[in-house]
């Protein structure tokens, strides 16, 4: 494929066009009189005569037939005679601003801009046209000084060829001055196109040129390749180095308004520059800086001796040196900062500049002190965000990011323990625990001995991968609580040798048979009555089953979801929403003693009663509503009564469509949609917009997935770092406007929906003695039925003590509460406030002590009798 055409307009407005592999003269076009001219190629040309060309110019080239087929593009559409003076334009930018303006082409490989100001057309112009198409610049050509200034201020051209043989055209020298005159020409090249120096003549001083404001001269020379080279060597020369001038101010800008101090410094250590940050902290004002030996400023005696010595040594060997360093303010008070000095290597490979970025380390009262002031006489003026002063209020934390990630190769750390971490120091982007583990290493440098073998155990536990587990004592300690982590925390993966067992239950009950519902009032008056008192932590889920013949989930889902809005909000009728109940409801197993509607229904209660709460309704939008209420309705949908671990040892078709990983869970979700979209009689998601159901969608599936128990103490740490602690500072602190602390942050509005459902998943233990007793026997049955089958078809038993002849209930409900419900309960009471609910919890729990006491299995008191 050849390369594309190139076109160009002549003074008189006649269009030539040459292919741009070819170095010759510029060919003409014969279809100029076929209507205004059209983009070509990436070039905008304009017509204002159809005069005729020589054919010494035009006739007789190579690439002609090219030029006749750019000549046939350029001419199509157009009806003869429709010639005009009208300019093209392209992509909804103008074509150019030269008043007899010729061309400007737009195949730019770099953003150059070359502006040619030639009076005449002659074969220099051209030579530097297309030079400059060659080198892919953008070019405009003017033709009188008026028209180049105005070009000029609108383009703002990196390189400007004005033509300097001819003083009867115009006069380039006040060209060239008026140009200069304009604010944009600092950053300009300009260069002067002057005749060849007669024989007879010593060639004419350049001073002059440079006093007119040119900054290069070249020798009238029309090749194409030596206008070319001129252009290329500019570019590589004055304007790469004039794109890096005129960041200087924004740079500057951005040094001015960064938080950390920072201070230039020459090669012999003379201060340059220093940002307010710098003159915050250290409490003297740049002019009383600028232009002084660092030797001259104070001292203080807090550095070890030999610290300057380290650092100049380092620094001067052009490698970057971090460390602790204490500096003395203007005050005289002896600061503690962490600094970072970064030698700039600058032309012919010499140390030019030493940039220092420092900051304050938070270990003593005085340095907290300074930096308070430091921050708060920055920012007045300024309102911060409540991000900003939320992370304030966090005992003034700061990114330490520079502060650890030192460099290995720098004398002063040459005795690291851990020099292999230099390769982690210089990672682009760090993982928090990267950062954690940096920091304990940079602390261990200077650690007594017990101090640093303590740390070492620190980092060994850090680089486990099972950060939130907690690790279990012997199996023979606490068999129980061993046995409920393997079942519920773990994939159970312990197959047998050649164990092809394939879990079969069915897991698409057809719902078919149901009919859709007439009207949607016909809830019988014991349902009724019952679901009057469904907003209260004592409501009976189990005379509600009794009730509704187990098909608690349709009735209890219609209350709750109209108390809520939530038909308003999905614009959904509360037919489409009782079809979808009844769809739900129908797909969980009614065999299951525990994973059956009726949990799902208790669970869509205790998620309902959470969103009463005012610390959780202040934290979360309607849409969070919404979510958490069909999350907890669709939770367990077509639960097959058996663990994640069972499946994967089953080799079950779930488990291999999800790779063993959240299996159940997954596939909650997944049927949950599925049933949902496939028929229009029960989609709840019909008429709401696609950027609302794809938020919907996303939040239902982050709270079902949050359910599944392997992840359970990565997420009680989560919003217990996220949400409790920072609360508690809010409360401690004296500046608390005490706004929720889920309100606007995305983040912290997920670990509170994952935190209320995982608790309203397991909230058993706190509901009322009856109904966890009732519970308990459920759960404990659905266990006992795994563990028998699990032995029937020859499978790894996954939870041993769960067998029926020797299983210890109470036991094994004091040892679920001791690992998952205490910490988590306490957790989520300190943020919504549950009273009734602990209560519940302590009075529960001790039950379950008295009958292990007694060593009963039973799950009641035996009677006086």
């Amino acid at each position: 494929m050849g390369c594309a055409p190139s076109i160009h307009v002549s003074q008189s407005g006649v269009i030539y066009c040459r292919d741009s592999d070819e170095s010759n003269s510029p060919r003409q076009t014969t279809g100029v009189s076929q209507g205004p001219a059209g983009p070509l190629h990436g070039l905008f040309v304009q017509t204002d005569a159809a005069d005729a060309i020589p054919q010494s110019r035009a006739s007789g080239s190579p690439g002609a037939a090219r030029a006749r087929r750019a000549r046939g593009e350029l001419g199509s559409g157009s009806s003869a005679g429709s010639a005009g003076p009208a300019a093209t334009t392209c992509r909804g930018r103008r074509r150019h601003c030269c008043s007899s303006a010729e061309a400007e082409t737009q195949t730019s490989y770099t953003s150059v801009k070359v502006l040619l100001i030639f009076a005449k057309e002659d074969s220099q112009s051209d030579g530097f046209w297309w030079a400059c198409d060659r080198a892919g610049y953008s070019c405009n050509i003017a033709r009188t000084p008026e028209s180049a200034l105005e070009c000029f201020l609108d383009k703002h051209h990196e390189i400007i060829v004005i033509d300097h043989r001819q003083t009867r055209n115009f006069d380039a020298e006040a060209v060239c001055r008026s140009i200069r005159a304009t604010n944009p020409s600092e950053h300009a090249v300009i260069l002067a196109v002057v005749s060849q120096a007669s024989g007879n003549y010593e060639e004419a001083s350049v001073l002059p040129l440079l006093h007119a404001g040119f900054n290069r001269r070249f020798m009238e020379n029309s090749s194409i390749i030596a206008c070319y080279n001129e252009l290329i060597q500019i570019e590589h020369g004055e304007v790469l180095s004039q794109f890096k001038l005129r960041a200087c101010n924004s740079v500057f800008t951005a040094l001015d308004h960064c938080h950390e101090a920072i201070e230039i410094t020459s090669d012999d250590h003379v201060i340059q520059y220093v940002n307010p940050a710098f003159e915050r902290m250290m409490g003297y004002h740049k002019g009383e800086l600028l232009g002084k030996e660092l030797a001259e400023l104070p001292k203080s005696d807090k550095n070890r001796a030999d610290l300057l010595d380290t650092i100049n040594t380092c620094i001067k060997k052009g490698k970057e040196w971090q460390g602790v360093y204490y500096a003395r303010r203007k005050s005289g008070d002896s600061i503690q900062q962490h600094v970072k000095i970064t030698p700039v290597i600058g032309q012919g490979g010499k140390i030019r500049h030493f940039v220092s970025l420092k900051k304050l380390c938070c270990s003593t009262d005085k340095n907290k002190q300074i930096l308070k002031i430091h921050r708060d006489s920055g920012d007045n003026s300024q309102t911060e965000s409540h991000s900003f002063r939320y992370k304030n209020r966090r005992k003034e934390s700061i990114d330490v990011k520079s502060i650890s990630s030192r460099g290995s190769d720098a004398p002063s750390l040459q005795n690291r323990r851990y020099p292999s971490m230099a390769r982690i120091h210089s990672m682009t982007i760090e993982a928090p625990i990267t950062k954690v583990i940096n920091i304990i290493n940079a602390a261990q440098e200077n650690s007594p001995v017990t101090v640093a073998e303590a740390l070492d155990r620190v980092l060994e536990i850090l680089r486990t991968t099972e950060l939130y587990s907690p690790q279990l004592g012997t199996k023979d300690e606490d068999p129980h609580t061993s046995d409920l982590v393997g079942g519920l925390m773990t994939d159970g993966l312990r197959r047998l040798s050649g164990n092809e067992y394939v879990f079969t239950k069915n897991v698409h009950q057809s719902h078919s048979h149901l009919a859709m519902p007439g009207t949607i009032t016909d809830v019988p008056p014991s349902v009724a009555q019952l679901l009057d008192n469904e907003e209260s932590w004592e409501f009976n889920i189990f005379e509600l089953e009794a009730v509704t013949h187990k098909r608690p989930l349709v009735y209890l889902g219609l209350k709750v979801f109209s108390r809520f809005g939530v038909c308003e909000f999905l614009h959904c009728s509360e037919t489409t929403l009782r079809a979808w109940l009844q769809v739900i409801e129908a797909n969980y197993h009614s065999s299951n003693a525990y994973h059956n509607s009726t949990h799902a229904a208790d669970v869509l209660h205790a998620t309902a009663f959470f969103l009463g709460k005012e610390r959780v309704k202040g934290s979360l939008d309607q849409l969070d509503e919404v979510a958490a209420l069909i999350a907890a309705t669709v939770h367990d949908v077509d639960h097959p009564g058996r663990t994640n671990s069972f499946l994967c040892n089953a080799g079950s078709e779930l488990a291999v469509l999800y790779n063993d990983t959240a299996v159940l869970e997954s596939h909650h979700t997944a049927l949950a949609f599925q049933l949902t979209v496939k028929d229009s009689k029960c989609n709840i998601f019909k008429n709401i917009d696609r950027n609302h159901y794809r938020t919907l969608r996303q939040a239902i599936i982050d709270m079902v997935l949050a359910t599944e128990m392997t992840k359970h103490f990565e997420h009680v740490n989560k919003f217990v770092n996220s949400i409790n602690k920072p609360m508690a500072a809010e409360i401690d602190g004296s500046d608390c406007e005490c706004s929720p602390p889920g309100k606007n942050f995305p983040e912290n509005q997920t670990l509170i929906k994952r935190m209320m459902i995982k608790c309203a998943d397991v909230a058993n233990p706190c509901r009322p003695l009856d109904l966890c007793i009732e519970w308990a026997g459920r759960i404990s049955e659905e266990y006992f039925a795994q563990t028998d089958e699990e032995k029937r078809q020859g499978l790894p038993v996954v939870m041993p003590v769960f067998d029926r002849n020797t299983c210890s209930i109470p036991k094994s409900q004091i040892s679920f509460i001791d690992y998952f419900i205490t910490d988590m309960f306490d957790a989520w009471d300190a943020f919504a406030h549950l009273p009734t609910l602990m209560q519940h919890l302590a009075d529960n729990y001790k039950h379950w002590k008295t009958l292990d006491d007694l060593k009963c299995k039973s799950l009641r008191l035996p009677s006086d009798s």
